[in-house]
């Protein structure tokens, strides 16, 4: 549980890092995405650990002051939109496994997606244990014309078990040219690597009525605070005949049913080269040093071939 309030979050001045973006897409990959951040009282060696994606999979980089941060090489392939955690001295890392990079492909000319929820263990950063699946298809809302995808796990331990939620379903976003996740739901266990039942109705689906959610629904970090439950979640909404993600604050008493608060971070022209100008998508939030961080990835524009995602900071003092 995190030690602050939901007026604490809801009032406090957040602002954009000057340095945006941190951590920019390497040559060989348009993107960076999907940031998921320990603070150095959860690590072993005391140094902020960041985890993301590029399209040859899933990465992880250090830093000494959660700023500057260095690339420590691919931990595992065909992965993305990856979910740390360090739980009695042990790392546990969800993510999101794809078909091999050709099949992705692929999916361009009409094969049909397929992901699932996969784990690698580790106790030192360095070494990681063989992959093993933690979550697949069992609701019919997981599978759509598109194919089948479950995806962006966020592991959350509650009182008396361990609660997965997850994205899955497919909306294809037509100025993009690529799927977003329709739905987002949960999966419960006594077990961290194992045992997750999924719940037979997702909790947020899109609504075409809503301003900030009308194509779908991205993902979803939930995190419990003094007084109740925040979510952060990235809905894909049409404006002006434009695809957009951004950021929501939400509020729960119970982490299961969510009610909107307010955009907490929407994309706007950040600096020279705009890149957060049409999209900002998944985030993290840490609390440490009685700051609050919110890594997050944005796109500059919806082109699949001109467009390019980054991360970046969004910070305030408490």
């Amino acid at each position: 549980m995190y030690d602050f309030s939901f007026s604490d979050i809801n009032n406090a001045e957040f602002k954009l890092f000057k340095q945006n973006p941190i951590i920019r897409n390497p040559k060989s990959s348009f993107v960076i995405a999907d940031p998921s951040v320990l603070t150095p009282d959860e690590t072993h060696n005391g140094k902020w650990q960041l985890f993301c994606h590029t399209f040859f999979g899933v990465y992880r980089y250090e830093s000494s002051d959660g700023e500057n941060f260095e690339s420590k090489g691919r931990i595992v392939p065909r992965a993305m939109r990856p979910n740390i955690n360090f739980i009695d001295g042990r790392y546990y890392l969800f993510y999101e496994r794809t078909m091999p990079v050709i099949y992705n492909a692929l999916t361009f000319f009409g094969l049909k997606w397929k992901s699932e929820i996969y784990c690698v263990e580790s106790s030192d950063l360095e070494n990681w244990s063989e992959p093993y699946a933690v979550l697949r298809k069992s609701r019919d809302f997981e599978e759509d014309e598109n194919g089948q995808a479950l995806s962006n796990p966020f592991l959350f331990k509650t009182e008396n078990n361990y609660r997965l939620y997850y994205s899955c379903g497919q909306t294809f976003i037509k100025d993009c040219n690529f799927c977003e996740p329709r739905h987002i739901s949960f999966a419960e266990s006594d077990e961290i690597s194992h045992g997750y039942i999924a719940r037979e109705t997702p909790i947020i689906s899109p609504d075409k009525n809503s301003e900030w959610l009308n194509l779908c629904s991205g993902c979803l970090k939930v995190y419990k605070i003094k007084d109740c439950y925040i979510g952060l979640q990235n809905g894909i909404f049409e404006k002006d005949g434009k695809s957009h993600s951004a950021i929501m604050l939400l509020k729960s008493e119970d982490g299961v049913n969510f009610e909107f608060v307010k955009p907490f971070l929407v994309p706007q022209k950040d600096n020279a080269d705009n890149w957060m100008a049409q999209y900002v998508y998944a985030c993290c939030l840490t609390y440490y040093n009685k700051k609050l961080r919110l890594y997050f990835n944005a796109r500059n524009v919806s082109s699949n071939l001109k467009g390019r995602e980054c991360i970046g900071i969004f910070e305030a003092e408490l």
